[in-house]
């Protein structure tokens, strides 16, 4: 995975709908036609630097399999850095498509 894409990833899966941690690394697995794996090693401490953030909040429920889990939810804060971190996402895709078309 591309260095500094997990934050990205991550509130794009949330922005949808609350998930616990092993729901978005699977989501994040199928939407990229299981090419991207995000390991428990990753998506936690990164799930622990957006809640301080204050980009996503989290609250325990109990997951589909009957576990007790944390659901993360985007704030608004959350939908804010979305935006901002889609808008460099897609310059700098754009600029390194023109070097790729030109050079």
């Amino acid at each position: 995975m591309p260095p500094g894409s997990l934050a990205l990833l991550i509130l794009r899966v949330l922005h949808s709908n609350p998930l616990h941690g092993y729901a978005i690394a699977q989501r994040i697995h199928v939407l990229s036609k299981e090419v991207l794996a995000v390991e428990e090693g990753s998506l936690y401490p990164a799930l622990q630097k957006m809640l301080l953030k204050g980009w996503v909040t989290a609250e325990w429920g109990i997951s589909e399999t009957n576990r007790k889990v944390r659901f993360y939810r985007l704030t608004p804060a959350g939908h804010k850095q979305l935006e901002s971190e889609l808008s460099d996402y897609d310059r700098v895709t754009q600029a390194i498509q023109t070097v790729l078309r030109t050079a």
